[in-house]
């Protein structure tokens, strides 16, 4: 029996400045089904749908096509009619729910924005809606939740918010950008499971874009692959994971990290000790600020890191993962324990002595973007940590050593002169590697410097690391909520949760035979590839 299309894009084109940008994009979406449009970052997947929307920037021009929603021609629409299909009959979520929520105004205010517009309701059938929508959505005490603001909800709250406002009004499609990127994998499991009950319970059509696979090859009905801005190839889910037809899409299928090929774990001499480590966070009241508790960030973990060796540290937001690996480097104050390094203690010196040790040790952060002063050149990031701790005085040498590194790490030694802005997620990434690098370090505490990235980046990223520590015996204390990459990266893994390490083992240990229930909900919540095809 053939279901009813709900939206057929016909040969769509986007411009800018007459370059191709979306180049003659076709599909149809048939009602209650998932279709997946996959793809790296900059192929014209989230171009396409903001077009669908009619919400491209004005820069953008779209010099053809036509889309159709159910018998309506959205692009012969008048603004005005075009805004009561938006919200009503086609909703969207954006990838970032924090930059989409209006910080000032509470979360009832902000939902009650799309009822007034689109439905008739009395106050009192208001309120009750929104109960009800954040109900459907999962989020607990739904009364109490309304009053509050964004920044008192986590990450996976404020998307399903993001949801429970995009379904307020029923509409016919939903169109989802990355609505899990940057999520934790237990969060990412209950935003897809509710958007997968939503459809069968509504007969909902949704377009997901993503660049995750797992997900893809988990939810989706039907797959279309973008590249350049042209649809390489479209299938059935079932059909296109057991065989592709595009390189390219065999290519982001093998990106996918292997979860059964794990590291040789051999004895090693440690280089970081960490014995009891204690991170604590005052809570102070009152007028005179007098402290009445202590919120226990990390409470009393302990581990080692050997000599060119990786221990991936892994667990959900909040479980302390970060506040630890910063602590290492005296970015946050250490309650009690001790952090050995190569033999000697470290958590106990003051500033001066502590000096030395930002050479050796080194942090790569998440984002690699809000890390790097946009007014300085990458010659100038890269410049700025050998200068200060005394590396390469020669500035020929120095010169030298910095397009070493930036061609060590895949990138032109031309790029010295540009600047951040200029550079792709993946890209920024490698540069935050090389300046790294640039101080010659024995450790670097790598915090989720994949989290973003598409997948074939991500691998091309744990690749480098990889190679970098084949060549030069670097350690690494990799901090990530990503269990996926686990096998492609770590020897040894230790799982936190709510300020303590619940278990540690080896990476074979970890991921094939975990003991604790926390470790299992974890690898449970990992999206997996039913059908690998053949390289």
């Amino acid at each position: 029996m053939n279901k009813e299309t709900i939206l057929s894009v016909r040969n769509l084109q986007i411009e800018v400045d007459t370059q191709a940008l979306v180049n003659g994009v076709s599909f149809d979406i048939h009602q209650g089904e998932i279709f997946a449009l996959v793809g790296e970052s900059g192929s014209g997947k989230s171009l396409t749908a903001l077009a669908i929307m009619r919400l491209l920037p004005e820069a953008l021009c779209i010099s053809g096509g036509a889309i159709t929603f159910k018998d309506t021609a959205l692009f012969k629409l008048t603004e005005m009619q075009m805004n009561r299909v938006r919200g009503k009959k086609i909703a969207m979520i954006f990838q970032e729910p924090q930059t989409s929520l209006n910080p000032v105004q509470t979360i009832g205010d902000q939902l009650k924005e799309v009822l007034k517009l689109h439905q008739n309701l009395t106050p009192q059938e208001t309120q009750q809606k929104l109960i009800n929508m954040l109900e459907e959505v999962g989020i607990p005490d739904p009364e109490d939740r309304l009053k509050w603001y964004p920044h008192q909800l986590s990450g996976g709250q404020k998307q399903r918010v993001m949801i429970a406002m995009a379904l307020a009004c029923e509409p016919d499609l939903l169109i989802a950008d990355e609505p899990t990127t940057a999520l934790d994998v237990t969060i990412q499991r209950q935003i897809l499971e509710l958007l997968d009950k939503l459809r069968h319970d509504r007969q909902l059509s949704v377009l997901l874009i993503t660049h995750d696979m797992g997900i893809v090859n988990e939810m989706a009905d039907h797959i279309a692959v973008m590249q350049h801005g042209d649809i390489l190839e479209q299938a059935e889910t079932k059909a296109f994971f057991e065989n592709p037809q595009h390189e390219y899409s065999k290519r982001l299928i093998h990106s996918l990290p292997k979860r059964d090929d794990f590291f040789k774990v051999d004895s090693k001499e440690a280089l970081l000790k960490v014995d009891n480590l204690k991170v604590w966070f005052a809570q102070k009241k009152g007028i005179l600020q007098r402290t009445v508790g202590h919120t226990k960030a990390v409470n009393g973990i302990s581990f080692t890191v050997g000599k060119g060796e990786t221990l991936a540290i892994v667990g959900e937001s909040g479980s302390g993962k970060t506040t630890a690996g910063k602590a290492i480097i005296r970015l946050n104050p250490i309650h009690s324990g001790n952090v050995s390094f190569n033999g000697e203690a470290i958590s106990g010196l003051n500033h001066k002595a502590f000096l030395p040790y930002r050479r050796r040790v080194q942090i790569i952060f998440q984002d690699p973007f809000s890390s790097m002063n946009p007014r300085m050149s990458i010659r100038e990031i890269i410049e700025e940590g050998m200068k200060s701790l005394g590396i390469e005085s020669d500035t020929k040498k120095r010169e030298q050593k910095m397009r070493t590194l930036l061609e060590r790490v895949g990138l032109n030694a031309e790029h010295l002169d540009r600047y951040p802005h200029e550079f792709s997620g993946g890209q920024r990434q490698r540069i935050a590697i090389a300046r790294a690098l640039a101080v010659d370090p024995e450790l670097i505490i790598c915090d989720e410097p994949t989290s973003a990235l598409d997948v074939s980046i991500r691998g091309q990223v744990l690749d480098l690391l990889r190679e970098l520590q084949n060549e030069f015996g670097i350690s690494y204390l990799f901090i990530t909520h990503d269990l996926s990459i686990i096998p492609h990266l770590a020897h040894r893994v230790a799982v936190m949760q709510n300020g303590e390490i619940v278990e540690q083992g080896t990476a074979k240990q970890i991921m094939t035979e975990p003991t604790h229930p926390y470790t299992k909900t974890l690898l449970e919540a990992v999206p997996k590839l039913h059908n690998q095809v053949a390289p």
